[in-house]
């Protein structure tokens, strides 16, 4: 898949690589099997390369994860509730299993909304997340507020990482496939994820709390 995306962004630069890398991010959205890190990086590694703006790059990432998933979240308001219930034929039957359903739903039940955050880090679960997220009819600006607080800890720093280490793209995606290094990346993304909680509790406590 890497080889495939590598030569996917060659010779792309300006508006087709802004363009290409925000298709990719939706098509990771919708649970298409492709390393939505990877795509990230790969935006980043294009600016490093002087084909697109290192900032340009960081918003097109966030807005292709807010879209991506946001058409998967519309998807289960349109299609219901009943998808998943039982085997069922179709690209959605495959994609949101009994299986798969039955522990999402498990999940929402432990952590409730914020499980929004953590699905951003689940590859195999987000979409099914999303999808039931609209099927219980979670308010939608309920839902691209948490989504948010996970896609701007993890687009910028993807994105940051392809552009610092663009010289040797190869080598950082070799360590992200085996998993190497990763630990304090994984700190610096929880940081972001608490700081995020924080801000929402205050911007909520000051809501709530009665005038006068």
């Amino acid at each position: 898949m890497e080889s495939f995306l590598l030569n996917l962004v060659e010779g792309v630069e300006g508006f087709h690589a802004y363009g290409l890398i925000f298709f990719i991010l939706i098509i990771c959205g919708l649970g298409i099997p492709i390393p939505e890190d990877i795509s990230l990086i790969l935006g980043g590694f294009l600016a490093q390369q002087q084909r697109a703006t290192l900032w340009g790059m960081m918003v097109i990432g966030y807005m292709g994860i807010i879209l991506g998933d946001s058409i998967v979240y519309w998807m289960g308001r349109r299609l219901g509730a009943n998808v998943g219930r039982r085997p069922r034929k179709g690209f959605w039957g495959r994609l949101i299993t009994p299986q798969r359903r039955a522990q999402v739903e498990q999940i929402f039940a432990k952590y409730g909304d914020r499980v929004i955050i953590v699905a951003r880090f689940m590859p195999g679960l987000r979409a099914v997340t999303y999808f039931i997220a609209g099927s219980v009819r979670l308010k939608y600006s309920r839902f691209v507020f948490y989504d948010s607080i996970a896609a701007l800890a993890s687009a910028p720093l993807f994105v940051f990482l392809g552009w610092y280490f663009g010289g040797e793209l190869e080598k950082l995606l070799q360590a992200i496939k085996e998993g190497k290094g990763w630990a304090l990346w994984g700190v610096a993304s929880l940081v972001v994820l608490w700081l995020g909680f924080k801000l929402w509790k205050a911007w909520r406590a000051k809501k709530t709390k009665p005038s006068g």
